[in-house]
């Protein structure tokens, strides 16, 4: 079996992006067989947990170019929103095992909201009635998971709620799926239960590994819509 030649030079500039480490995480002894892994298509750039830290975000974009202009890994899929036609720079998923991704909501209520209880409530600049479980309270703020519509006023089952009215949607925290961002970029993103399928944009505060934050939640989203 005759191998795939690889090209040196394009190999030593993939290898100088790389972290250097030679820690085996990726399956390969040292990070020039992991480079010629890649060359080959024989390793996904993810195999290197490293290259995903914010210290290597700088090369790990440089990378990625290198690998897309050499066809080693695709152009990315365009992420566009259902309602508005907008572009996403990613997805945000659910955490692990949660039903839709964590929202902190600003509720303009003075009335209770306690743990575990059902709300009702409308975000500000939504036209959408939506459901909710409270997760968490702090001074005022909630965490909740999404769990309706879905028609809930129709169910033949009781279905105790607590009306609160509309809310300020604050932030965000769930899984990203798409080109890792930076911390404090604003970026366009997708909720993934979002019922509208509508592109919201926001600021990155936190990141561990593929696991986000995003504040300053905004419906409006300043790019033009892409063109079918």
């Amino acid at each position: 079996m005759s191998k795939v030649p690889v090209d040196i030079a394009q190999k030593n500039k993939i290898l100088m992006l790389l972290p250097g480490y030679n820690c085996g995480i990726c399956g390969y002894a040292r990070c020039d067989e992991f480079a010629g892994a890649l060359i080959r298509k024989r390793a996904p750039l993810e195999k290197c947990r490293f290259m995903y830290q914010e210290m290597f975000q700088d090369d790990l974009a440089k990378l990625q170019e290198i690998l897309k202009e050499t066809k080693i890994i695709p152009e990315k899929e365009k992420i566009v929103g259902v309602l508005d036609g907008y572009e996403a720079d990613i997805i945000l998923k659910p955490l692990p095992e949660e039903e839709s991704c964590r929202e902190t909501l600003y509720p303009f209520t003075r009335e209770e909201i306690k743990v575990g209880e059902i709300i009702r409530y409308r975000p500000l600049g939504c036209p959408i009635i939506h459901f909710a479980r409270v997760l968490d309270e702090n001074h005022g703020l909630i965490t909740v998971h999404m769990i309706g519509p879905c028609h809930r006023l129709d169910s033949e089952v009781e279905f105790n709620f607590k009306d609160v009215g509309v809310c300020m949607v604050g932030g965000f925290e769930g899984i990203i799926e798409g080109e890792l961002p930076r911390v404090g970029e604003t970026v366009r993103f997708l909720p993934y239960h979002c019922m509208m399928q509508k592109v919201h944009s926001g600021v990155v505060v936190q990141l561990e590994g593929r696991r986000a934050i995003i504040e300053g939640i905004d419906l409006k989203v300043w790019a033009p819509p892409v063109k079918g």
